[in-house]
């Protein structure tokens, strides 16, 4: 047992899985691309900015490990299988799936449109269906698997200014189940983790545009959250190794949160 403890205290906790991340261009899907690569994953980077993706392709090379690229449109249900195609014509297998990508924009009840209801719940929830339908394809080919979809804390408390995301985010703690019970017999295993507010590209991008810097967001978040300040994307590799580790591998099923105290 000290044996197992140490083996999963060193580095390569990911050695030679092969992981795909939607939305690996940007925020904690980048974060996390490169942080697998340095624990010995091969990574599969879906999304639209090849610039990005690829500087985090050559970041996982310097680490010894590898990665491809691979420009991803999720509104197109052929992308989302491609993205695992070529995942697996390059890398001979898949292993693991975050399915990190998504859209927040503000969307309450009252005043959201049929265009951005179809944009949010498309990216969101479709997008991460049928992804997930192509994971479970190949992780069957290898004998298992283990799925991380990205929840939010507004499926539990809901948000007065994100309605359609927060629905898509309820949606997804479902399907987050459904795999669980579905394939669990298959070695696959699907788990939820709960992101709490975060100052990725896009919320810094939207709280600008309404006239908000990154030094008010920071400060009033601060005032709001339980624990004092908003999570950063490091606050969430651990968890992330973990949950596509090995070391999790009874885990399936279940919700992580990590939201700084958030709708507690």
């Amino acid at each position: 047992m000290l044996e197992r403890q140490r083996e999963y205290m060193e580095f390569e906790r990911l050695k030679d899985k092969v992981i795909v991340i939607s939305g690996g261009t940007k925020g904690v899907g980048r974060a996390f691309a490169e942080v697998a690569g340095q624990e010995g994953a091969k990574v599969v980077i879906g999304g639209r900015d090849e610039k990005t993706g690829k500087e985090a392709v050559k970041n996982i090379r310097t680490f010894g490990s590898d990665g491809v690229f691979v420009y991803t449109d999720l509104l197109k249900v052929k992308d989302c299988q491609h993205l695992f195609d070529v995942g697996f014509e390059k890398f001979g297998k898949i292993d693991g799936f975050f399915n990190y990508a998504g859209v927040t924009p503000v969307s309450p009840l009252d005043t959201c449109d049929e265009e951005t209801f179809d944009w949010v719940t498309n990216v969101n929830y479709k997008a991460a269906f049928f992804c997930c339908q192509a994971a479970v394809k190949y992780m069957r080919m290898n004998g298992g698997g283990s799925i991380v979809l990205t929840g939010s804390a507004h499926a539990w408390g809901g948000q007065k200014d994100r309605a359609a995301d927060a629905m898509t985010k309820g949606v997804l703690r479902i399907l987050n189940e459904h795999i669980a019970h579905q394939y669990a017999r298959e070695q696959i295993r699907c788990n939820y983790l709960t992101l709490g507010w975060t100052p990725t590209e896009g919320e810094v991008s939207l709280r600008n545009s309404q006239g908000e810097s990154e030094a008010e967001l920071r400060k009033r978040a601060a005032e709001i959250l339980p624990m004092g300040r908003m999570c950063e994307k490091n606050d969430y590799m651990e968890a992330l190794i973990y949950l596509m580790s090995d070391a999790s591998a009874m885990m399936t099923g279940s919700t992580f949160r990590l939201t700084a105290g958030e709708y507690i």
